[in-house]
């Protein structure tokens, strides 16, 4: 039965067109895009899976900026405690000349107060944007070391290390965001200071004193024993340096792998949709054809009229 009033043909031809429109305008974003998820509307799941990872890679790479500032600091740290135990290694040489010198003693303790006013200025310039991590703020107020005059034996001042915990990373192991963190060991090059600005002072009078060989003696031990310490600051700020780079490699893996795996999920396949679209447009031609055909449909009930 043919009807003015009801074209199913053209209605179904509509459709058609409609549907695929629809699906070219779905193309044309993803291809404009990049993406086959762009809202929860498209796959709910995946979309919170995705921004939920995207949150923890974006955690993951501001750690990874703020541990840039501490491996700075301990770098800066490690520079000076390396240059420090330069020094330390300097002094004790010098020291160890006073053992067959047989005078010029007074040469060796000016030299000795040199290197002191060389190891200070490092300590003070071993800080980056103020962090202090060699104990430079107290570099001129610790408490002094004592020598016996006698013996050379060198009595040090308390030598502290402090510990501060550094955010490394974040981890969803027990079902809730946690942060993890790691230990790094800060050490006090001013109280090894001390000890050698102990050994320095008086220390050609001691050592023309009748004790003289005794004091050479146990000075260039209490020396050894704080060029120990000065090498001990600088391994472990050097171990420190090492674990930050560690973690920053291992944070900067993890984040590439998790935006590897969302971009999995919410990436569109270019090849694939570049090839949809051709077939689209080519079906949204036909059907714009069948939609035309369908409404000429009508045009023949005239001719049942003339």
């Amino acid at each position: 039965m043919s009807s003015i009033n009801t074209n199913a043909s053209a209605m179904n031809a509509l459709s058609t067109l409609r549907g695929i429109n629809k699906q070219l305008e779905e193309t044309q974003g993803r291809i404009s895009t990049g993406l086959k998820v762009e809202s929860a509307k498209d796959n709910a799941s995946y979309f919170q899976i995705s921004e939920t990872m995207s949150g923890d890679s974006s955690m993951y790479k501001a750690i990874n900026e703020g541990l840039t500032l501490t491996k700075n600091s301990i770098a800066t740290a490690r520079l000076g405690a390396e240059s420090f135990q330069d020094l330390s290694q300097q002094f004790q040489e010098r020291v160890a000349f006073a053992q067959g010198a047989k005078g010029g003693y007074q040469e060796v303790e000016d030299e000795l107060n040199e290197l002191i006013k060389e190891m200070e200025t490092t300590i003070t310039q071993s800080t980056f944007n103020g962090d202090d991590m060699v104990n430079a703020a107290n570099a001129d107020t610790i408490a002094a070391s004592t020598i016996d005059g006698t013996t050379g034996v060198v009595t040090p001042t308390a030598t502290t290390t402090s510990t501060r915990n550094v955010v490394t990373g974040v981890s969803r192991a027990s079902g809730s965001l946690e942060v993890t963190t790691t230990a790094v060991d800060t050490v006090d090059l001013a109280s090894t200071l001390a000890d050698f600005k102990a050994i320095a002072t008086g220390f050609a009078a001691n050592a023309e004193a009748a004790t003289g060989e005794t004091f050479l003696s146990g000075a260039l031990k209490s020396a050894e024993a704080a060029l120990s310490l000065a090498t001990d600051s600088a391994t472990a700020l050097g171990l420190a340096e090492a674990t930050i780079e560690g973690q920053q490699e291992f944070l900067t893996a993890v984040a590439d792998n998790i935006d590897s795996g969302v971009g999995a999920m919410i990436d569109a396949d270019m090849e694939e949709e570049a090839a949809r679209l051709q077939a689209l447009q080519v079906q949204q031609q036909l059907a714009t054809q069948s939609l035309s055909i369908a409404n000429s449909a009508p045009q023949n009930i005239l001719s049942l009229f003339q």
